[in-house]
C-alpha cells in the first residue's frame, strides 16, 4: 500500500497575527511554523500506523518554499519515508491542489490523506479537489479508518444525528478529523534519520490560480470588562439594556 499525505506550513496557534502591505499580506515576521495539526495528528499519523501493521510507504508533500522544509523533516522524523516540496508559494486551493494531482498521477499511490482543514485558511477545500482532479471518489471527515487488505476501507464519519460508515476501493482521498489517531511525538532516533531521508524539490506545473487575496482584517479588540457589584442589581439591568449586546 502506497500512501501521500498532504502537509501544510501554518502559524503556530499561539503567534501573534499581524498583516503588511495594507493588510493584503500575512506577516510572517517572528511568526513560528508548524504542521498543520489537522494533517500531522490525524493524516499523518494515521498513515504511520497502517505503515506499521501492513508495511504500507508514506510519502509526504508540500506545496511552499524552501522555508516549508524543516516541518517536513519533522514529518520524516515521525516516520515518512520519503518526502517531496513542489517549489510554489501560493494560497490558492486549486492551485494547490493541480499541484498535488499532477504528482500523484506520476506516483501510483492508493491513498492519499489531508486534515479535514487546515488552521489559518480553514478553506476544507483541498481534499475534494485532488478527488476530482485526479477522478478518485473522496470521503470527506473521517474519524476512522481501517483495511484488512489494503485494498478496501472502512471509514467511519460523523453526520447529522449519528455516525455513517462506509466502505470503498482504492484508491481514494481522505480528509481527517478528530479520532482518526493519536498525536505522536519524534523520537530521536527517528529525528536523526530524518535528516537523511529523500526531500525532493519538484518544479510546478502550468496551472491556474482562481483566487486572490484582497484585504485581511482582524478581529475588533475586545472590550474591558465592567464588574458590578452583587448587591447593585438596578445598575446591572441599566447596563444590560444600554450597553450589553446580543451575539
Amino acid at each position: 500500500m502506497k500512501i501521500l499525505v498532504c502537509i501544510s506550513k501554518t502559524p503556530d496557534t499561539t503567534a501573534k497575527i499581524a498583516f503588511t502591505d495594507n493588510n493584503t499580506k500575512f506577516s510572517e515576521a517572528g511568526v513560528q511554523f508548524i504542521i498543520n495539526p489537522y494533517d500531522e495528528w490525524y493524516a499523518l499519523v494515521r498513515a504511520l500506523e497502517l505503515k506499521e501493521t501492513m508495511n504500507a510507504l508514506v510519502h509526504l508533500i508540500i506545496v511552499g518554499g524552501a522555508d516549508a522544509e524543516p516541518i517536513m523533516r519533522k514529518a520524516l522524523a515521525l516516520g515518512g519515508d520519503e518526502a517531496f516540496r513542489i517549489n510554489a508559494d501560493s494560497a490558492d486551493s486549486f492551485y494547490i491542489a493541480s499541484q498535488i494531482a499532477a504528482h500523484v498521477q506520476q506516483g501510483e499511490y492508493d491513498l492519499i490523506m489531508t486534515g479535514k482543514e487546515t488552521i489559518d485558511y480553514n478553506g476544507s477545500s483541498i481534499g475534494g479537489m485532488i478527488a476530482e482532479l485526479t477522478g478518485w471518489p473522496f470521503v470527506s471527515i473521517a474519524s476512522k479508518l481501517d483495511t484488512k487488505d489494503g485494498r478496501k476501507l472502512t471509514l467511519r464519519r460523523e453526520i447529522e444525528g449519528g455516525e455513517e460508515e462506509c466502505e470503498v476501493q482504492v484508491p481514494v482521498v481522505v480528509s481527517c478529523q478528530k479520532g482518526m489517531a493519536e498525536a505522536r511525538i519524534p523520537n530521536m532516533r527517528g529525528i536523526m534519520a530524518a535528516r537523511t531521508k529523500p526531500l525532493k524539490v519538484v518544479e510546478p506545473v502550468a496551472a491556474e490560480t482562481l483566487t486572490a487575496v484582497v484585504n485581511f482584517e482582524l478581529p475588533p479588540a475586545k472590550a474591558g470588562v465592567k464588574l458590578i457589584p452583587a448587591d447593585n442589581v438596578d445598575e446591572l439591568v441599566k447596563l444590560l439594556h444600554e450597553e450589553a449586546k446580543v451575539i
